[in-house]
C-alpha cells in the first residue's frame, strides 16, 4: 500500500443508468484527504448510454471506465470489475452512498492491518423522514454508533472494502457471491479471515423514504434472509414448521437488539418517539417475509432485491428526490 507507482486505495461505482446518479458520490470521493491516491472505477453498460462527463473524474490518482454492457445487477456489475482495480485495497461504493472526507484515509490506514474486510460506519443521509430511518436501523443499525474501531462478525453486504487480492481467490465465482444474496463475508470467515469495523470511515447512506417501497423491501428482505438461512443451515422441515410458528416472537426477538442501536448513536431521545410505530410495523413485515422464505423458499426476493439497488431515486418522497440530485 505504500508504492508511490500505485494507488493506495481503488473505489468502484456503478453507474447501471445515468453519470448523473453518480456525481454527488464522486464529488464526496473528490473531497477526501486523499483524492490523489485513489483510483476511480467507474462501472457503465457503456460510456456513451449514461452520458459520462470525465470531467469529474480529474483530480484523483487515475480512473477507469469498465464498460460491462446492460446492468440488471449492480452487485455483479462491481464484483465482474474488481479485477481492474490496481490498488491492493477495494471498496465498492454504491451511487446513493457518500463517504466523509476521511474515510478513504481511514480505510487505507486499517487495512495495514491483516483484515481481509474493512467496513465503516453508517450513518443516515436523508434523516429527515420517519421511514428513512426505519430502513436505515433494519438494514444498518449495527454499524453505526462506535466510537472505536473493533473487530466484527459481520460486515454490511454494501459500501466494504477488502484486500484485492482476498477477493481474486474466488476467481470468476465472486460474481455470484455478492450481495444479500451472496455467500462472500461467510465464504471469508470459513476461510479463517477476520473482518473489522473501522468508525473514523464514515458513510452517509440515503434510505428508502417512500411507503410503497418500505413495505415491499421489508418484505422481501425478510423472505431473503429466512430462505438464505434455512438453505444454508440445511434446515429440517420440522425445524421449517417450528419456526413459522415462531412469527409472533420474531419482532420482539429483533427490537431489543435495534434499541440498543439506537442508544449507541446518541439518538434515543430524538429518534424513538418518531420511529417507534413505523419500526414496529416494518419488524412486523420482515418477520412474515422471513417465515414466508423459511415455508416457499426465496421465490423473486432476489431479483427484487437486484433491481430495487438500480435506481435509488425511484424510492424516495419527491422532496428528498430533489434534494438527493442538488
Amino acid at each position: 500500500m505504500d508504492d508511490k507507482n500505485l494507488p493506495a486505495l481503488s473505489v468502484v461505482i456503478v453507474a447501471p443508468k445515468l453519470f448523473e446518479r453518480i456525481r454527488k458520490t464522486l464529488r464526496a470521493l473528490k473531497a477526501q484527504t486523499i483524492k490523489d491516491r485513489l483510483e476511480i472505477v467507474v462501472v457503465v453498460p457503456s460510456a456513451d448510454s449514461i452520458g459520462l462527463d470525465e470531467s469529474e473524474l480529474a483530480g484523483f490518482f487515475g480512473y477507469q471506465v469498465v464498460e460491462v454492457g446492460p446492468i440488471h445487477s449492480v452487485d455483479r456489475a462491481a464484483a465482474r470489475s474488481v479485477k481492474h482495480a490496481t490498488a491492493t485495497v477495494v471498496a465498492i461504493i454504491e451511487d446513493h452512498a457518500y463517504p466523509n472526507p476521511e474515510w478513504a484515509e481511514a480505510i487505507v490506514s486499517a487495512h495495514r492491518n491483516s483484515w481481509a474486510a474493512v467496513g465503516p460506519s453508517v450513518e443516515n443521509a436523508n434523516p429527515a423522514t420517519m421511514l428513512s430511518w426505519i430502513n436505515l436501523l433494519m438494514a444498518y443499525g449495527k454499524w453505526g454508533g462506535a466510537t472505536a474501531g473493533m473487530v466484527v462478525d459481520d460486515l454490511p453486504n454494501h459500501n466494504v472494502s477488502y484486500k484485492r487480492a482476498v477477493l481474486m481467490e474466488f476467481g470468476d465465482e465472486i460474481e455470484n457471491m455478492v450481495g444479500r444474496a451472496g455467500s462472500l463475508h461467510r465464504s471469508l470467515r470459513a476461510k479463517g479471515h477476520k473482518f473489522f469495523m473501522e468508525p473514523a470511515a464514515e458513510i452517509y447512506h440515503l434510505n428508502p423514504s417512500r411507503l410503497s417501497s418500505t413495505i415491499t423491501l421489508r418484505f422481501q428482505a425478510g423472505r431473503m434472509f429466512g430462505a438464505t438461512r434455512a438453505r444454508n443451515e440445511r434446515w429440517s422441515p420440522l425445524r421449517r414448521v417450528l419456526y413459522i410458528g415462531a412469527l409472533p416472537l420474531i419482532p420482539a426477538m429483533h427490537l431489543p437488539r435495534i434499541l440498543r442501536e439506537v442508544r449507541a448513536r446518541g439518538r434515543q431521545r430524538e429518534l424513538l418517539p418518531r420511529v417507534l410505530p413505523a419500526l414496529l410495523f416494518g419488524l412486523a413485515l420482515e418477520a412474515i417475509g422471513e417465515v414466508v422464505g423459511y415455508a416457499f423458499g426465496v421465490g423473486g426476493a432476489a431479483r427484487f432485491l437486484e433491481t430495487f439497488e438500480l435506481d435509488r431515486l425511484d424510492h424516495l418522497t419527491a422532496g428528498e428526490r430533489q434534494q438527493a440530485q442538488v
